[in-house]
């Protein structure tokens, strides 16, 4: 049976990062480039781009997907938003973390280092090829599609509407390297599952425009904060 504990590895290059974090992902690192090259030069390349103090990198993962975000690292609210079946997906997921008693630290059930935790602590082999195929490669593979430069500059054109001003990449690194960790957690679960027939069916999808779309979502939600609260928005007059 094989061993999938190092999606618990993987979870931590995506949590808010603290001290130590750099010297993990090197841990990591020389575990991938046994056996998943792809994924190893992605990481690579992110954890040599990263800022070297722990608040320029924080300042980074929050700029990426909280504050400002390029991206979020909802998995349910990057594929339906918030349409009932992302409650659907909510309420299933957190009987499965309970099941497998996955502590999700405060994060909702669908935060994807939730999700990856939860990979290696489910026993049913059918349920957890379901979860990366039906909810983690799809949402992998949109997140990642938020890190085109178009796309980046339509959200962060709307941010410095509403907001008057848009928040600086910390230490001036690229703010666009969290793409990295994110294409590398896309190669490590298409090695590890069956998955290369959905990425291959799912990659015109996740070039066009959804129903469901982050940079429609960002704009929704600034016109919502807009009309509720003017001043707080930076639309006052």
């Amino acid at each position: 049976m094989m061993n999938y504990a190092h999606y618990d590895s993987m979870a931590g290059l995506l949590d808010f990062p603290g001290a130590g974090f750099a010297a993990r992902g090197r841990v990591l690192l020389d575990f991938l480039r046994e056996d998943y090259a792809d994924a190893a030069a992605e990481l690579e390349l992110f954890l040599d781009a990263i800022p070297r103090g722990t608040l320029d990198l924080q300042e980074l993962h929050t700029r990426t997907f909280d504050v400002q975000a390029l991206t979020t690292l909802g998995t349910g609210y990057v594929l339906f938003g918030d349409d009932y079946k992302r409650g659907a997906l909510l309420s299933n997921l957190n009987r499965e973390h309970n099941h497998a008693e996955n502590d999700c630290g405060g994060e909702l059930a669908d935060h994807l280092p939730n999700v990856l935790r939860l990979i290696p602590k489910l026993k049913d082999e059918d349920l957890r090829k379901e979860l990366v195929e039906q909810i983690l490669v799809p949402a992998l593979m949109l997140m990642i599609r938020e890190f085109d430069p178009a796309r980046i500059e339509k959200k962060n054109a709307n941010y410095r509407k509403h907001y008057k001003t848009l928040i600086d990449p910390a230490g001036g690194c690229d703010s666009t390297i969290y793409r990295l960790t994110l294409s590398a957690v896309l190669k490590v679960l298409a090695r590890d599952f069956p998955v290369t027939e959905t990425m291959n069916k799912l990659s015109d999808w996740s070039s066009r425009p959804q129903t469901v779309d982050f940079l429609r979502l960002v704009e929704r939600e600034m016109d919502i904060e807009r009309d509720a609260n003017p001043v707080n928005s930076g639309c006052d007059a």
